[in-house]
C-alpha cells in the first residue's frame, strides 16, 4: 500500500481509498481528495510538512499526517 506522503514532488498519483475516519475523512472528501482523483505533488516544504498538492484545477496544502490517510496508486 503506497500513501500520498510517499510521492516524491513532480508526480501524479490517483486516490485508491481515503483511511481517516469522521471528521478528518469528511474534511479530506470536502476539498476534494475523493477516489480517481488525481493528485499531484507540487512542493514539500524543507520539514518535510505540509505538502503542496495541485488537484481539480486548484492548489491545496495539507499536513504529512493527513497525507498517510490517503492511499494511492
Amino acid at each position: 500500500m503506497k500513501t500520498l506522503d510517499q510521492v516524491r514532488v513532480g508526480e501524479t498519483a490517483t486516490v485508491v481509498k481515503l483511511h481517516g475516519e469522521g471528521a478528518l475523512r469528511r474534511r479530506l472528501m470536502d476539498m476534494g481528495l475523493t477516489r480517481r482523483v488525481q493528485v499531484r505533488v507540487q512542493k514539500v516544504a524543507p520539514l518535510g510538512d505540509p505538502i503542496e498538492l495541485t488537484l481539480r484545477g486548484y492548489e491545496l496544502s495539507i499536513r504529512k499526517e493527513d497525507a498517510k490517510q490517503i492511499e494511492v496508486e
